[in-house]
């Protein structure tokens, strides 16, 4: 009795690691829940890419902050970025698409549009942006929280994934905050925004 019930429990054990909370789910839709998720401010803490554009683009990033605000109804977010790179601080802002059935993000650059799964973990306060998934030659993992240093647990969350996925922590590219020159240009837009409605307030008041 005991052999036949070891086979039967070694049966299941690919069916169980397959199922691993470990794994990334790439199928889950993308809800108003989710959007509300993630939007707000978020720091890049770290990267894994095998396609040679973004793993190039990506080894040029000291650190990067950025606010995602979601339209639900038009299914789009506002991207507000700030990059530093090569010793200064880039800002950008552009909308990303998102295809709730895909689970996916999008923007369109330079002609052509990229996409990226969005994977949120348990733990809210990250998410992670997977391209390519299934293909082993071009895959890539970015890790995000809303923090700009994160705990181990977090930390270990995105190094299961990515060997989950088939990755190695030896292909990890990560962010340095102490190299981040983007927070006086980012207090200088705050400061702007304030006046901003502060000159609205006080025109719909006189009208």
């Amino acid at each position: 009795m005991a052999l036949p019930w070891a086979l039967a429990v070694l049966s299941l054990l690919p069916l169980l690691d397959a199922q691993s909370p470990a794994c990334p789910n790439f199928s889950v839709p993308i809800t108003n829940a989710s959007l509300d998720q993630i939007s707000g401010k978020w720091f890049y803490i770290a990267s894994a890419y095998r396609f040679p554009e973004y793993k190039k683009e990506a080894s040029k990033i000291h650190a990067s902050f950025f606010y995602f605000t979601p339209n639900h109804t038009e299914d789009t977010i506002l991207l507000r970025q700030y990059m530093t790179r090569r010793g200064q601080c880039i800002y950008n802002s552009t909308n990303l698409r998102v295809h709730r059935e895909n689970a996916t993000l999008s923007k369109y650059e330079n002609g052509t549009e990229h996409y990226r799964h969005l994977l949120l973990p348990k733990d809210p306060k990250t998410f992670m942006l997977a391209s390519f998934p299934e293909d082993k030659q071009n895959m890539g993992l970015s890790f995000f929280a809303d923090k700009p240093e994160v705990t181990p647990e977090q930390m270990e969350q995105f190094y299961d994934y990515l060997t989950c996925m088939g990755m190695d922590k030896s292909e990890v590219m990560y962010s340095d905050e102490k190299k981040n020159l983007c927070l006086p240009l980012e207090k200088q837009h705050d400061e702007e925004r304030r006046k901003e409605k502060e000159r609205s307030e006080t025109d719909t008041a006189l009208d």
